[in-house]
């Protein structure tokens, strides 16, 4: 009668279980590519009035982490949405932001991150409505497409 791993020994089973661990985290990794995608990171910046970059491309169901960083010395905000959602905010009605992902100020010289998953496919608009940014053309476009 043989020992166990086939005549190997203790060092055929150790070479056996690390080949089994080795395709089992292979398997892992593989399936966990093909699960989709993960958060992806986006970053706009603020800078003499204007955000860059100004045109963001995103796909519907994916996370993304924003990081807006304001590298002026005054402040600004973000606001992402439909036209209906602008059309609120240019009143002013609202002095500060940042209970809703989508709505953030951006103190001067400062960064804050906000993570959204947009679900509907569309092209949106980002805008600071402080007082005359948005008519400097504080302004970009967010297309959401198909996942």
């Amino acid at each position: 009668m043989s020992p166990a791993g086939g005549g190997r020994g203790v060092r055929g089973i150790i070479a056996t279980t690390a080949l089994c661990l080795i395709l089992t985290l292979a398997l892992v990794l593989l399936a966990a590519g093909c699960g989709g995608e993960g958060t992806r990171t986006v970053e706009i910046v603020a800078r003499y009035s204007r955000f860059q970059p100004d045109r963001v491309t995103v796909r519907a169901g994916q996370p993304i982490s924003f990081t807006l960083r304001n590298d002026d010395p005054i402040d600004h905000e973000w606001i992402v949405g439909d036209e209906a959602l602008h059309a609120h905010h240019r009143d002013g009605t609202e002095p500060s932001h940042g209970d809703r992902p989508t709505e953030q100020s951006l103190p001067a010289l400062g960064e804050v991150q906000t993570t959204i998953t947009f679900e509907t496919p569309g092209t949106y608009q980002f805008v600071c409505h402080l007082p005359l940014h948005e008519d400097h053309g504080m302004k970009g476009t967010l297309v959401v497409t198909e996942g």
